[in-house]
């Protein structure tokens, strides 16, 4: 409904004329249990001022009962999302009683049912705009206000909010519990987590400061909760934000849940963080995979700052936090946790996702012109994560760390519970600083595109950095060169500062030097040939963990960008990914060879490429360590590359049913066996029986997720006929459910399979989009988009449809541009 996508023009004039004083939110969670009750009663009073005659609050649900203003009882105005409220005075109460509906889609409030033991799950989800699927409000980041969240649940469940219990009345088999109001936050990140969660407890103390710690998941799960890791980790987050920021941890109690179903990594609401249940893992698990885990507990413990004590005013400056937590995320886990290499993984998949999303025709300043909530859903993407946390670092090193942090500490003193923007951070930055931030926010936070950096010898001792487009960097050149062992080292470092297109500096000759070593700044690397022949020989003999991660980006850059062949590409993670240390590197390498081979490579060279790294991961597989992190990633590489190639299918089986040689000490653990299953129906060798077999030894909600993707990815017309009906026709699918369907039907090297559909794609999707919510139509947009040898469909609905939806223009405008540039990729010879 239109009314539903709120403008920044409209908000702007609410927040000039409402000022909220407090809310009061009644949720009536008793009949959760009951699969048959789709809703929930829901309550809602709030104290108001207002200069304006009108105003109206934002609800998503299917009725509203009544509103009363003021004392008195008024007609119900309500259009499906604004509730209409007229003769307001200067100060105003008005309490609105509702039903809403329980979530499939992780957007408001999410119901789950643990098919392991029956019991129900619920848990909110809100940004940047679904607390109104919850209770009315006013759903702008800019309106805060202290709430009291009172929740009516069954008995024996664990009912999570904000803050901590004040009141518990029990009521046979059910309970109330009242909430201690809330110190003033905007709407989004509100949060109630109700069932019968396990928990664990624990708690932090600096001087006088003691904070109750508590982690929280199904109780199908609790034998897997590793609740002392996740404590050690929240434990070395707190002693380092305590001792930069310089402001008291301000939320009370700390709790972390990790939910079901969730369609983020993690949310930052304040006192009570929720976590994608992805991380408490079933079986074995990488280093990389608990570093990631860390990295996002720090990040969303940055928000309770930078995010939930100082807000932005609109989702123009979304980057204020969300840039901050990603930088602070990848500091504090080197710097306070045993994960030290954090950079390196950030160098070489964060900043990935940041050059991506900034070769798009889409792509966007940091601070980006958000004019609806539709474009804010849209923009929690690599620019304003990933890029700006590059740029922050590249900030900090620009005015100084001590400054920097001073600049943040006064910042949270002078605008602690309100709403800020960029020129609010700046002028703190640059009075501690002492500089004039201004020419520097305007070359990175209000400009797009990244820069690409080549290297060329100007003679006479000299070379040239050439920068296109030219920005400010910082940077340095590092010059490596074997040492009496054959590894490359770093022999020679210059800083250079770069400003204009062409940058000369002192130079040596060297087998390989590396612009941007150390990774200072964000832009694209190019090696020169010397430097890529060196790595293509020698990539491994790089001792320097970050160097060998700027190198490794560097290829898959120049790959993406059409600059070196894809099998080059391959030809390397072949020959130095088995002998790669580092566990986000390796991951990365594992990630990106099977991308490039389905996507860079035309496609008659994919049969023998997909062969070469199915045998390459098997080999793999059975000479790395037993029972090692490199073992167990590529095994996982077996099951994505045995999907596309069905030469090992006969070895898989037999591992998974035992009769087998399997890889010493592997730990084949439910959700390795489920990858391993779906490799064997994507390629025809696994019937719906022997999935049923497995589901029945792992009958959870993981298993039967895994179950309907394995089924979906059967290489049948009947079964890709039945999966796209599902997608588009079964709206009961939950957004994990949807998600698993369209991975199978697209699973597999089968794309005469698909082919048929994509007319209808087409056809359907400004349907999709008009029917659907943003989260559940974005899924199907973006993951059926045909992947053709022809812009000509795309080209024609883009032309068709001029008038459609900016979000949905943005999101089938960066899938062709996807498409292009695979097709670009796939013509280098």
């Amino acid at each position: 409904m239109p009314s539903a996508n709120l403008t920044r023009a409209e908000t702007a004039e609410r927040s000039r004329a409402v000022s909220v004083r407090s809310y009061h939110v009644d949720l009536d969670l008793r009949g959760a249990p009951d699969a048959g009750n789709p809703c929930f009663p829901t309550t809602t009073t709030v104290e108001f001022t207002a200069t304006a005659d009108a105003t109206w609050l934002d609800f998503l649900g299917p009725r509203v009962e009544s509103v009363v203003l003021n004392g008195a009882a008024v007609p119900v105005r309500y259009d499906g999302a604004r509730i209409g409220l007229s003769g307001l005075r200067a100060h105003n109460v008005v309490t609105v009683v509702a039903t809403a509906d329980y979530s499939r889609s992780g957007e408001g409030l999410h119901r789950y049912v643990d098919p392991a033991d029956g019991q129900t799950y619920l848990y909110t989800q809100y940004e940047p705009a679904d607390a109104r699927r919850v209770f009315a409000c006013f759903e702008q980041p800019d309106m805060k206000a202290p709430f009291t969240f009172v929740v009516s649940a069954p008995a024996g469940w664990q009912v999570l909010s904000n803050r901590h219990v004040a009141e518990r009345e029990s009521l046979g088999d059910a309970q109330t519990v009242k909430f201690a109001p809330t110190l003033p936050i905007s709407t989004y990140i509100t949060a109630v987590v109700a069932g019968p969660y396990h928990r664990a407890e624990s708690s932090w103390s600096r001087d006088e400061l003691t904070v109750p710690l508590a982690v929280s998941c199904r109780a199908s799960l609790a034998q897997y909760l590793d609740a002392d890791a996740v404590f050690a980790v929240t434990r070395q987050g707190m002693d380092f934000y305590a001792e930069h920021f310089g402001y008291p941890y301000p939320f009370g109690k700390y709790d972390q849940v990790f939910v079901p179903e969730y369609n983020l990594g993690a949310m930052e609401n304040p006192g009570c963080v929720t976590f994608t249940e992805a991380y408490v893992f079933r079986g074995a698990a990488t280093a990389a995979q608990y570093q990631a885990r860390a990295n996002t507990i720090l990040h969303e413990m940055a928000h309770m700052w930078f995010g939930d004590l100082v807000t932005m005013t609109w989702w123009d400056d979304l980057w204020l936090k969300e840039s901050f937590a990603d930088y602070m995320g990848a500091l504090v886990s080197a710097e306070a946790t045993e994960f030290t290499d954090a950079w390196v993984a950030f160098a070489n998949r964060r900043k990935a996702w940041a050059y991506l999303q900034d070769q798009l025709p889409t792509t966007h300043p940091i601070v980006a012109d958000i004019v609806d909530l539709e474009a804010a859903k849209l923009n929690f993407d690599g620019i304003t994560y990933a890029k700006g946390a590059s740029v922050l670092k590249q900030l900090v090193a620009f005015v100084g760390r001590d400054a920097f942090f001073e600049g943040a500490r006064r910042y949270f003193r002078r605008h602690a519970f309100g709403n800020t923007t960029l020129a609010d951070l700046l002028t703190e930055l640059s009075a501690t600083s002492g500089r004039d931030l201004s020419e520097w926010a305007r070359a990175w936070l209000q400009t797009s595109g990244v820069s690409t950096l080549t290297l060329e010898d100007s003679g006479e001792g000299r070379s040239a950095i050439v920068q296109r487009p030219a920005r400010p960097h910082r940077l340095a050149v590092g010059h490596y060169d074997f040492d009496e062992h054959g590894d490359l080292v770093c022999r020679r470092r210059v800083e250079v500062d770069l400003e204009a297109e062409r940058t000369l500096f002192e130079s040596a000759p060297a087998p390989l030097i590396l612009l941007d070593d150390a990774d200072l700044t964000y832009a694209k690397v190019r090696l020169d040939p010397r430097s890529l022949e060196t790595v293509e020989h020698s990539l491994d003999r790089v001792v320097d963990p970050l160097a060998r991660g700027s190198i490794w980006s560097a290829l898959w850059n120049a790959t993406r960008d059409g600059e070196l062949t894809a099998a080059r590409y391959l030809a390397a993670v072949r020959r130095f990914a088995v002998a790669e240390p580092n566990p986000a590197l390796l991951t990365a390498l594992l990630t990106n060879a099977p991308y490039a081979i389905e996507h860079y490579l035309p496609p008659a060279s994919r049969p023998e490429q997909r062969r070469r790294w199915l045998e390459a991961a098997w080999t793999a597989v059975f000479t790395t360590a037993p029972g090692s992190d490199e073992q167990l990633a590529w095994a996982r590489a077996v099951a994505v590359a045995a999907a596309v190639d069905d030469t090992r299918a006969a070895e898989v089986r037999a591992i998974l049913d035992g009769t087998g040689k399997t890889p010493d000490a592997l730990r084949l653990d439910p959700d390795l066996r489920w990858q391993l299953w779906t490799a064997l129906a994507a390629t025809g060798h696994a019937e719906s029986a022997d999935l049923d077999g497995e589901l029945a030894r792992d009958d959870t909600g993981s298993g039967r997720t895994a179950r309907l993707r394995a089924l979906a990815a059967r290489p049948l017309p009947a079964v890709k006929d039945q999966a796209w009906t599902a997608i588009f026709t079964d709206t009961a699918l939950s957004n994990e459910h949807l998600d698993a369907t369209i991975a199978g039907f697209r699973a597999g090297a089968h794309r005469e399979l698909i082919a048929p559909f994509d007319d209808d794609y087409f056809a359907a999707i400004r349907t999709v989009w008009s029917e659907r919510s943003i989260e559940m139509a974005r899924r199907i947009v973006v993951g059926l988009f045909p992947a053709g040898n022809t812009l000509k469909p795309s080209d024609r609905w883009l032309e068709a449809h001029a008038d459609a939806p900016a979000a949905l223009r943005r999101l089938v405008i960066e899938q062709r541009d996807h498409l292009a540039r695979d097709l670009r990729a796939q013509a280098l010879r």
